[in-house]
């Protein structure tokens, strides 16, 4: 199965070949582009120089398969955890029709929608089907397939990144907070026993760390982004002047994160998340885990899409600095 990332400032793409219950890697690559992500193309001839790029990442990866999972970008997703009375599958498939137009803010006839059963609580009273509605305009799906196709490739699935992230970074049995870092947005979920139970979007993100860089210290958004990579939050570089335009933008991240827990637990009655398990490129920052565990008060890990991939220890070492851009695509890939 391969997994097709298409961010907005990289395009991530892993192959792997799953034997029973484990899944070895076969070849990955990961290549920047700029210029439009797709659902801000409106021409055919963007759409097909995005494709020529993907065209020869695929081909340079030496990726086997033509058919592709693809995710779209979480901003455009609309995501909502509904509670039903005990049906059956097929009495949920068609509820989430009747019930989908109360919670999607655009018409829909204009949306795909899929839905997900997360938890039959059979001991609740009254007994309830908790069920995780997606939906994601068509015009934006539409514009995801047609970049893929143009690239000569086949898009069998569709998902969202953060079912996708959640595939490749949660574990099975507990309860965990999801933070990944794009460059336009930060992504946020929960994940309750490996299935995704809430999730949120803010446009707070890597683009946002760099220009607080590139304002704060009179630089360029070239030499902040190097800036940005290279001291992070390290107090003892540059006398601290880079840890001390990050910290707000940080704070600002952080106080959304805590806003969505809160939603969360009130709301949905949740239960706390014991960790954060962090994803993009911004989480591998120097000392961006230490200062995201003193802010969230939370254990922080980097998450490590390969947890659930096997590869030789020389593959491992080459794509471990790599490894935070490319929780999405694994998970894309290691999709049933």
């Amino acid at each position: 199965m391969v997994g097709l990332d298409i961010g907005s400032k990289t395009i991530k793409i892993v192959e792997v070949e799953k034997s029973g219950d484990s899944a070895s890697l076969v070849a990955s690559g990961i290549v920047g582009y700029s210029g439009a992500s797709p659902e801000k193309m409106g021409e055919e001839k963007e759409m097909t120089s995005l494709g020529q790029i993907i065209r020869k990442l695929h081909a340079e990866a030496g990726i086997s398969s033509k058919e592709v999972v693809i995710s779209i970008p979480e901003p455009q997703v609309f995501t909502r955890t509904i509670t039903f009375p005990m049906l059956t599958d097929a009495e949920i498939a068609s509820a989430v029709k009747w019930e989908s137009e109360q919670y999607i803010p655009i018409p829909i006839n204009e949306a795909v929608i899929q839905h997900t059963i997360l938890q039959r609580n059979e001991n609740a009273n009254p007994p309830e089907v908790l069920v995780l509605l997606v939906a994601a305009p068509k015009v934006v799906v539409e514009k995801y397939v047609r970049v893929t196709q143009l690239a000569g490739l086949t898009p069998i699935v569709v998902e969202t990144e953060l079912i996708a992230l959640t595939r490749s970074l949660a574990p099975p049995d507990k309860t965990i907070l999801l933070i990944d870092f794009g460059a336009s947005s930060t992504n946020i979920a929960i994940s309750k026993n490996g299935l995704l139970s809430f999730s949120r979007s803010i446009p707070i993100a890597g683009d946002a760390f760099t220009r607080a860089v590139s304002q704060g210290l009179g630089v360029t958004p070239q030499q902040a982004e190097e800036y940005k990579k290279t001291y992070g939050f390290t107090a003892t570089q540059l006398e601290g002047k880079v840890k001390g335009v990050l910290d707000p933008v940080l704070r600002l991240v952080v106080d959304e994160i805590k806003k969505a827990v809160s939603y969360y637990l009130s709301e949905e009655k949740g239960e706390t998340p014991s960790a954060i398990v962090t994803s993009g490129g911004t989480s591998g920052m120097p000392e961006m885990v230490t200062m995201l565990t003193q802010l969230a008060g939370m254990e922080v890990v980097v998450g490590n899409p390969f947890a659930k991939v096997k590869m030789d220890s020389e593959t491992a070492g080459k794509l471990a600095p790599y490894a935070p851009l490319y929780c999405v695509a694994t998970g894309l890939a290691l999709r049933e």
